[in-house]
């Protein structure tokens, strides 16, 4: 599949999978005779599995190292794993924040449906929990 191709289907630009490449966050793509990429499903494989990390907030650094060990072979694989699973304990920790940000949210919003969050409802609260 060409450049082109490849944008479209993974809703990245031209540019972006030319970066990729060019800093290592997807191994060299193949080419054809005239020298042009041609995205095998190996460097699909690439692109969904770096938009899918991308997505999750997974550092470029992080990716980086991960192709640069994938690339020197089985005697990374316990690096890698390692990697993968620093990755998911951040991921976990960034999820935990954004569930208590939810959780805040939620409350606020609930006060507002319970009619507690105008001045009157507000003063209300202040005082009652000034003298309990």
């Amino acid at each position: 599949m060409t450049i082109a191709q490849a944008s479209r289907q993974y809703g990245l630009s031209a540019d972006t999978l030319r970066y990729y490449e060019r800093i290592g966050l997807i191994p060299p793509v193949p080419r054809n005779k005239s020298g042009i990429r041609d995205y095998d499903q190996e460097s699909c494989q690439w692109i969904e599995l770096m938009k899918c990390m991308r997505s999750a907030g997974v550092q470029i650094e992080a990716l980086v190292e991960y192709v640069e060990l994938f690339r020197q072979g089985d005697a990374t694989l316990e690096a890698r794993k390692a990697l993968l699973m620093e990755q998911r304990d951040l991921l976990l920790a960034r999820m935990e924040e954004i569930q208590q940000s939810l959780d805040r949210l939620n409350y606020k919003i609930q006060l507002y449906e319970d009619g507690k969050m105008t001045r009157e409802a507000m003063g209300r609260q202040k005082e009652e929990s000034q003298n309990p």
